[in-house]
């Protein structure tokens, strides 16, 4: 390669930026110029394109749509944990579940979103954390539904397949039960059982894209995943994901995300925890 292909020019590299803000929410700084550069290689050496500007040719030249959401997937970060941020499932367990119980009782099921749900350890926390509320509360049903952006992270997510020590957060008593190990002892890979794996429906949507679900949320998890968006686009995200919660429906972001003088119907109820406000629905 030479000093040309090894690195994106400054106008490839802005129209790269300018498309994936305007497919996915992602605002690309300048510093973020070699992680892009990085990310590329792969997409590169999938098609055998020898350059940065031949990719750009290609992708710009529209005759691969599907070529867009790869790309949008090689620039996506998944990171997550089981029980991540662990005072918002007690919370849940503790407070918002028996509070549903109560206004609810078994009139229909609970319905919760993980929005930007990466690989799945999110939902899957979720599911344990009902399931085991619903063993002890006969007639406490709950449905969850998980989404990204990313098809490779769905395709994980799906699969349930977990390192041993990715599901070191787990209580044991949880991974007894949840989690079926490999035969093979030396791999080190554990599954999460069928009867939790069908609890959750993954779907892939783009929080940038038109979401209007029939049914309407008791309670969202938008957890880090507007840290990658420029403040207007983490309003108006927010204001959209008001749209389908249920009045006194909670929303749980990011412990390094702030929704400090944005015009939403949320009021804060503990860190990184809103619930939305009567009487109104957002804009």
């Amino acid at each position: 390669m030479n000093e040309q292909t090894n690195t994106l020019s400054p106008g490839d590299f802005g129209r790269l930026c300018k498309l994936i803000y305007e497919q996915s929410g992602i605002h690309l700084t300048e510093e973020k110029k070699v992680m892009l550069e990085g990310r590329l290689k792969r997409r590169m050496a999938h098609f055998d394109l020898a350059s940065y500007r031949d990719y750009c040719e290609y992708l710009f030249g529209g005759q691969d749509q599907e070529e867009i959401i790869h790309l949008i997937d090689a620039v996506t970060t998944n990171k997550t944990d089981f029980f991540r941020e662990k005072k918002h499932f007690d919370y849940l367990a503790a407070s918002l579940l028996p509070e549903f119980m109560r206004q609810m009782a078994s009139r229909r099921p609970l319905l919760i979103w993980s929005a930007g749900c990466s690989t799945g350890e999110e939902p899957y926390t979720l599911a344990m954390v009902l399931k085991e509320f619903a063993s002890t509360h006969p007639g406490f049903r709950f449905r969850i539904l998980a989404t990204d952006i990313s098809t490779a992270v769905l395709a994980k997510a799906e699969r349930a397949v977990f390192s041993a020590e990715a599901i070191q957060p787990v209580a044991p008593e949880l991974r007894r039960k949840y989690f079926l190990h490999s035969r093979d002892r030396e791999n080190h890979l554990v599954r999460v059982v069928p009867e939790l794996r069908r609890m959750i429906e993954f779907r892939r949507l783009n929080l940038m894209e038109e979401f209007g679900f029939s049914d309407l949320a008791d309670a969202i998890f938008c957890r880090n995943v507007v840290i990658y968006f420029d403040r207007p686009t983490q309003e108006q995200l927010f204001r959209r994901l008001c749209q389908q919660l249920v009045e006194g429906g909670h929303l749980f972001v990011g412990h390094s995300e702030s929704l400090h003088q944005m015009d939403v119907p949320l009021v804060p109820v503990a860190p990184a925890l809103y619930r939305k406000q009567h009487g109104r629905r957002g804009h």
